[in-house]
């Protein structure tokens, strides 16, 4: 086998594994939100569990990219290891779908399926139709890749070694089963292996026999991408990583054990090898999940046994929603990446009544609590940043790039609340310290202030989260009131002062007070100016 061909085999397979992936972002922009409401609807009904699992694998294209996300969902706490067992389970079905279109010999219109699917993207009018054109590209690159692997490994029939080990792996099945699994954990897809698996039965290199327990160890080998992807997480995602580690290698003792019943029985199901294998492939992974999926409960004490302890106690300084992993799938790290945006508001929210009660009850206990709680949320500020540039690197639908970038503003925007909120704070301090009093006239100014600045961040937050055009038109209106009543309270004020009622010093906190609760207002605001731009976009 020359160097030329060894070039054409890396390529080949580069374009296969390439082809997966842009098929995968293909239909993960056809499916939109989608994708996230259909997770976000899991129950514990294990039953739902993996079918959902089936359905997103088959939807990503990728059994290693939905485990890996589920890793991310039970570090974020989103999943217990319950659901995630399903999931992964399902998971294992769903990548079958690949070598099952595999079998189907479409390597001879490849290079016009790859055409048509090039005209659609690049010439391609509407949003849709360019989606539609990356799933077309995607399926033609996967089948061009898979015939320059079939010609690349056309000489390796004709060595001598590679009989051999043909024949030794014959001889000795288990040697397969680290065959596969070495294949797969150094090229991290087991679709591919698998592949290569179709195209050398394909050449007639390869009988049943000898595929069968490489394609066992091959489902092994896929579970590397999760316990790599579980590494610094919590000791849940550790153990969601192991409970797929722990259900392929079940499953692969299962067939181990009755190799030579299921090397007859696949051929009676029909088809040439390609398809044998592909057969094969699909009754591993859905008989694998029909005899474990009712001892789902074991498993998940067999892992917390492998993996004992609680988790620590968790420090606020932590993402609930995000993780780094979720980034594989990038229509449901958006809807994630909301709900953490959401998070940081609350608690933008929460900090404004804190530093508002300690201005009008002089705590000091409250002022402290807003100097730790706006640490959290500029902590916040900078993990939620990172992770949008990341994301927006990603595989985005325009409507998903949009809300991405109106996010940008929303996180700053909340941030400054946040920041208005501790200078508020600052404010109660030196109220304290100086011992500045305020008239009950100002006290009750101040909370009408306070109640109509909350009512305004509060709605802009939801209307955010439940996309509520309605509440953010409300809070433009807000806005416009809490600008009259910092006009009015500042003329009172002066009114005050010109009758000597008012402690001048005590005025000025006074003034930085409406100042601050005002801009306040301005950036709730500009939350609910960005909801409404998406109706624009929506409408457009």
């Amino acid at each position: 086998m020359s160097w030329k061909n060894i070039f054409e085999l890396l390529g080949g397979l580069g374009l296969f594994i390439f082809g997966m992936k842009t098929m995968g972002d293909g239909l993960q922009k056809a499916a939109g939100n989608r994708l996230k409401k259909i997770l976000e609807t899991l129950t514990r009904n294990r039953v739902f569990a993996i079918l959902v699992g089936a359905f997103v694998t088959a939807i990503i294209q990728s059994s290693s990219a939905t485990t890996v996300m589920t890793v991310g969902f039970v570090n974020a706490g989103l999943m217990d290891l319950f659901q995630a067992a399903g999931v992964i389970m399902g998971a294992n079905i769903g990548t079958t779908m690949t070598a099952q279109l595999i079998a189907f010999k479409l390597t001879d219109i490849a290079p016009l399926v790859l055409a048509i699917g090039t005209i659609m993207v690049m010439f391609g009018k509407r949003k849709r139709t360019k989606d539609l054109g990356g799933i077309i590209l995607g399926f033609g690159m996967l089948f061009v890749g898979m015939k320059i692997m079939e010609k690349s490994m056309r000489p390796l029939t004709e060595l001598d070694e590679f009989k051999n080990l043909i024949t030794t792996i014959g001889q000795h099945p288990i040697m397969g089963v680290f065959v596969g699994l070495g294949m797969t954990a150094v090229v991290q897809s087991s679709s591919a292996t698998i592949g290569i698996l179709q195209a050398l039965a394909g050449l007639n290199a390869m009988p049943l026999a000898v595929a069968l327990p490489i394609l066992f160890g091959d489902n092994i080998g896929t579970c590397v991408t999760a316990l790599l992807a579980s590494i610094g997480t919590s000791k849940n995602a550790k153990r969601a990583a192991l409970i797929h580690l722990t259900f392929n290698i079940i499953g692969t003792i299962i067939f181990m054990l009755i190799l030579p019943v299921v090397v007859k029985l696949i051929p009676v199901l029909g088809g040439d090898i390609k398809r044998q294998i592909a057969n094969a492939h699909t009754m591993f992974n859905i008989t694998n999940t029909l005899i474990q999926a009712p001892f789902i409960v074991f498993l998940v004490k067999f892992v917390n046994w492998l993996i004992p302890g609680k988790e620590d106690k968790e420090d606020v300084m932590t993402l609930e929603h995000l993780d780094r992993r979720l980034l594989e799938t990038p229509s449901i790290a958006v809807g994630q990446l909301v709900k953490e945006v959401i998070r940081m508001g609350r608690l933008a929210s929460k900090n404004l009544s804190t530093a508002i009660d300690a201005i009008i009850n002089e705590d000091e206990n409250a002022i402290k609590q807003v100097f730790n709680t706006e640490e959290v949320i500029n902590f916040l500020e900078r993990e939620i940043t990172g992770f949008m540039v990341a994301l927006s690197n990603t595989s985005l639908s325009e409507e998903q790039s949009e809300l991405v970038s109106g996010l940008f503003h929303v996180v700053n925007d909340i941030e400054r609340v946040g920041d208005h909120a501790d200078n508020l704070a600052e404010l109660a301090q030196y109220k304290i310290d100086n011992k500045l009093p305020f008239s009950e006239s100002a006290i009750s100014q101040l909370t009408k202030m306070y109640e109509t600045v909350k009512f305004a961040i509060d709605s802009s937050i939801e209307a955010l989260e439940n996309t509520d055009f309605i509440k953010a038109e409300d809070v433009i209106e807000t806005e416009g009131k809490i600008d009259e009543l910092e006009k009015r309270f500042r003329e009172d004020h002066i009114d005050r002062l010109s009758r000597g009622i008012c402690n001048p010093v005590s005025g000025t906190v006074f003034l930085d007070i409406l100042s601050n609760l005002e801009r306040i207002g301005d950036h709730a605001n500009n939350i609910a100016q960005m909801v409404l731009d998406q109706k624009e976009e929506l409408y457009a």
